[in-house]
């Protein structure tokens, strides 16, 4: 069942972060952080929604890097119970994928509940100052391409880079509900 994302506290600051990447380094908030703003996706390997996104997250992350905006996606799924966003298969998807942005693992998905993140894909989209500044879907398309879809996401963060207002309707990102570990266990 899909899970729709709540809005965002538009003006909420970035939490901070230091997690491992596929590429065997660890990043910080800070070093993602773009001059003219940054984005932080969470994602997974599984989730069809995802996996129908891909191409399109690619193609809009090599365009807005371009524009100063600092980009890194993390999973945050139970990868006991999900074995497919395992650390080693995002290592595989990062390549096959051809990534341009760190992707990050939150073993302990304290970032995704720091954040409130609720599925995948969902988009936190800051300024220059981290203030958050868009939270919503990658384009009006969802999973299912189309070649005259907005491109919501792009569209919000290349006005972030520019410093022009975004859009104030900011429709919700629709995906798998993050797989949460039992706290208990």
């Amino acid at each position: 069942m899909a899970t729709i994302a709540p809005p965002g506290e538009l003006g909420s600051s970035a939490p901070g972060f230091h997690l491992p990447a596929t590429d065997a380094r660890a990043y910080a908030l800070a070093d993602i952080r773009g001059v003219n703003g940054t984005l932080v996706a969470f994602i997974c390997n599984h989730c069809p929604y995802v996996q129908a996104i891909r191409e399109r997250l690619v193609r809009d992350a090599r365009e807005l890097t371009a524009l100063g905006v600092g980009i890194a996606a993390i999973s945050s799924n139970d990868a006991a119970a999900y074995p497919q966003d395992s650390f080693e298969n995002m290592r595989r998807i990062a390549v096959e994928w051809s990534l341009p942005f760190p992707y990050l693992y939150d073993d302990s998905q304290q970032v995704a509940r720091a954040y409130g993140a609720v599925c995948t894909p969902d988009f936190f989209g800051y300024d220059a100052d981290l203030h958050l500044r868009y939270r919503g879907r990658l384009d009006s398309s969802g999973k299912d391409a189309r070649p005259d879809a907005v491109r919501e996401l792009f569209n919000a963060m290349r006005a972030v880079a520019a410093g022009e207002p975004v859009r104030a309707e900011q429709h919700p990102s629709i995906g798998c509900s993050i797989k949460w570990r039992d706290r208990d266990a």
